[in-house]
């Protein structure tokens, strides 16, 4: 058979296609796997996610001497703490050598016995002659014919999924030990008498409010950040709106005149003046905001005269800001939520340091006796 004809009806497209094929069909049932683990051991039948419920003791000592035994649970989603299988094919080799050899060898002689002998008068000489005649053959021939047919599929465990990931990112955040239940002791751990046990207790009551009180301190206290930096904002915005009119007014001046001349000069001196005002706003409007909390009679709707901001006229000329302007009434609404912002501070402020005040004065002994 001819070489090329060693070939003929090999199928390649299957012998490449087939083990790819099934690559791609594995890589589907392995992420079915994964997604079917997720549903199966993560999420319950209602769709929530599942967790597992850990609880443990917490010790701490107090400023008058006793000593807190609490009971803390924390819930802990099952995906976070369970190896999730996530297994993907990341390479597949396929491998296909075929070898053909053949080979021909053929060597013929022939062997023949015969002698010859003669004789031949020369004249005076005569001459014997001999010789023999032998001949050989022989046939070879050899053929060989290899193939070799090899698929290597490497599949590894990518860890859990980047979504998954964030999504338990987010739950985190908002995981935090719970409080069951809690019992006060003394400081070797032993249980009060009645007297110790209610001045204790009327004294965990109080750090507890405190505790509160501070936290919406801290609140109170973000929400007036956040109104000043939009009052910053604001004065930004409107100082953009007047440079940009002040940089209109310029264009309309002709160059090489006097008269022109003296009006940049006049411009520029209009414009220095107007962002002064409002960069000093921007720098001390928490002082401003403080003033207007204790004058006790914010103005309602206006944006406060004590801010002393200039605006610019139509005609280039430094003027008092105005409800023409356009951030006066968003400037006036953001002052307003800053002030109710730092009375609410003010507020808290005073019952925590009431609180704190009640607070030593039960340790003191004053109340609760």
């Amino acid at each position: 058979m001819a070489i090329a004809e060693q070939f003929a009806g090999l199928q390649m497209d299957q012998l490449i296609g087939a083990p790819l094929r099934a690559a791609a069909d594995a890589s589907i049932m392995l992420a079915n796997s994964t997604a079917d683990f997720i549903n199966r051991v993560g999420v319950d039948k209602e769709g929530k996610v599942r967790t597992v419920a850990f609880a443990y003791q917490k010790h701490s000592t107090n400023e008058d001497g006793t000593s807190n035994l609490d009971e803390m649970k924390v819930d802990v989603p099952m995906l976070a703490i369970v190896p999730i299988p996530n297994l993907q094919v990341d390479e597949v080799n396929i491998l296909f050598d075929m070898e053909v050899k053949q080979s021909e060898k053929q060597d013929s002689s022939m062997d023949v016995g015969a002698a010859l002998s003669n004789s031949v008068n020369l004249g005076i000489s005569k001459v014997n002659i001999t010789g023999s005649i032998s001949a050989h053959q022989s046939n070879t021939r050899s053929s060989d014919n290899s193939a070799k047919y090899h698929v290597d599929v490497r599949a590894t465990n990518h860890g859990m999924p980047e979504g998954l990931a964030r999504v338990l990112d987010m739950m985190a955040v908002n995981i935090a030990p719970s409080l069951v239940g809690s019992s006060l002791r003394d400081g070797n751990g032993q249980s009060l008498p009645e007297q110790a046990r209610l001045k204790a207790e009327r004294l965990k009551a109080l750090r507890q409010e405190i505790s509160r009180i501070e936290l919406r301190l801290g609140a109170a206290k973000d929400g007036l950040d956040n109104h000043i930096s939009h009052l910053k904002k604001l004065a930004t915005t409107q100082q953009n709106v007047y440079q940009s009119n002040m940089m209109q007014l310029m264009d309309k001046l002709e160059k090489d005149n006097e008269k022109n001349d003296a009006a940049a000069a006049e411009y520029s001196q209009t414009m220095e003046a107007v962002n002064s005002s409002w960069n000093t706003f921007r720098n001390q409007v928490s002082d401003y905001i403080r003033l207007l909390v204790d004058s006790k009679a914010p103005e309602e709707g206006t944006v406060s005269e004590m801010f002393a901001l200039k605006s610019l006229s139509k005609e280039g000329k430094p003027v008092a800001y105005g409800m023409d302007d356009s951030c006066y009434i968003a400037i006036a609404v953001a002052q307003k939520d800053a002030v109710a912002a730092m009375v609410n501070v003010d507020d808290i402020e005073k019952e925590l340091f009431q609180k704190k005040a009640d607070y030593n004065d039960a340790m003191a002994g004053k109340h609760g006796e």
